[in-house]
């Protein structure tokens, strides 16, 4: 065990953000969305069962109900005292074991020190209402909602409750109460946790993922009751993410989520990571604050008019995602070709570039 303890520590020295634990590979992580291999030979499947074996333990987690459940995969967390948190993907590939790790320091993340913009930090100071933080896997999500939950920690006196699977940053109590459970470890599921959240005094909810109808519909109605709600999706951009959530409705409650949306919705932040000419890698944000006009156009079934809404808000602090790739180019932070990649509107985005000599 104190094998695994001792490259756990190794990892967060060199600032690593996952580490892949997979035979036939040697052993690898990924830091500054570089992947990085070390000398020794690859791992054979009997090696990576011993690490996920020691992995367990570490965690103070048996390994049977895993080994005999038909589940294909485990979801855990874990912190080891003075070195950080570990959030762990444990999975079937090829007959063997595999996990991958995802490095969680115990100092909650910077906003300034992470590129994430006043914009997106002042969704933190809604009192009611839905908030969304959108993107792929492995954007960085959890750390921009982390750093909201963080600002409001210390600025306001309330409860927050975080709904979590599994909890990746710890959140000490400061001005308010912050109380963390996790799925399924505390609670079954996420919509029987934010039920139960409802009858706690809640001012702020952080609910890890809408990930179903019945979690959608509940969070909307708990922003209906003058909760301020955090969720994310993993969607691109304002208009997919709105008609993503109205999809999982059928078709005759379709009317009457739009409605509920078009009133709870407060901003929907997508972001992606971008790598940048040194090396590193970017946030880039589009950020879309719902005003009248978009109320109306998600009452209206008119979403795909959204992007144009977003495109002419930036008196309100709005941005699309091709107009925050521009301004990162413009910089100098990342080549042309990499944004045109990056891109929601490629065309668009070119044409712009070459009009203004980039």
């Amino acid at each position: 065990m104190d094998e695994i303890k001792t490259l756990l520590k190794e990892m967060v020295n060199k600032n690593a953000s996952d580490i892949f634990i997979v035979a036939g590979l040697p052993f690898t992580y990924e830091t500054e969305g570089r992947q990085v291999r070390d000398n020794s030979k690859p791992l054979m499947p009997q090696d990576t069962e011993g690490l996920i074996r020691m992995i367990y333990a570490l965690a103070n987690r048996s390994m049977t109900h895993f080994e005999e459940s038909k589940n294909q995969d485990d979801d855990f967390s874990f912190a080891i005292a003075g070195i950080g948190r570990f959030r762990v993907n444990v999975f079937r590939q090829r007959g063997s074991l595999g996990a991958v790790i995802r490095v969680i320091p115990f100092s909650l993340p910077r906003p300034e020190l992470l590129g994430i913009p006043d914009e997106v930090m002042a969704c933190a100071d809604f009192k009611k209402g839905l908030v969304l933080v959108t993107g792929p896997a492995g954007a960085g999500k959890s750390s921009t909602l982390a750093c909201m939950i963080d600002k409001l920690n210390n600025t306001t006196q309330g409860h927050i409750i975080a709904l979590e699977d599994p909890i990746e940053y710890v959140h000490r109590h400061a001005k308010s109460i912050v109380t963390q459970r996790e799925v399924p470890t505390d609670i079954a599921t996420y919509a029987q946790a934010l039920r139960s959240a409802m009858r706690e005094a809640p001012d702020v909810i952080l609910l890890g993922e809408m990930r179903d109808q019945e979690t959608i519909s509940t969070a909307v109605t708990a922003a209906e009751m003058a909760q301020l709600i955090f969720s994310t999706l993993h969607t691109t951009g304002g208009a997919n993410t709105i008609d993503r959530i109205i999809d999982a409705f059928p078709a005759n409650q379709q009317r009457q989520i739009r409605m509920q949306l078009s009133m709870v919705l407060q901003a929907v932040i997508s972001q992606q990571l971008v790598p940048t000419v040194d090396g590193k890698i970017t946030p880039a944000f589009e950020i879309m604050l719902v005003n009248p006009a978009i109320r109306n156009l998600i009452r209206e079934e008119k979403t795909h008019q959204i992007d144009s809404v977003i495109a002419a808000g930036s008196a309100m602090g709005m941005r699309t995602m091709d107009q925050s790739l521009y301004e990162l180019v413009r910089s100098g932070r990342v080549a042309k070709e990499v944004a045109l990649q990056y891109s929601i509107h490629h065309d668009a985005l070119l044409k712009r570039f070459q009009t203004e000599g980039l």
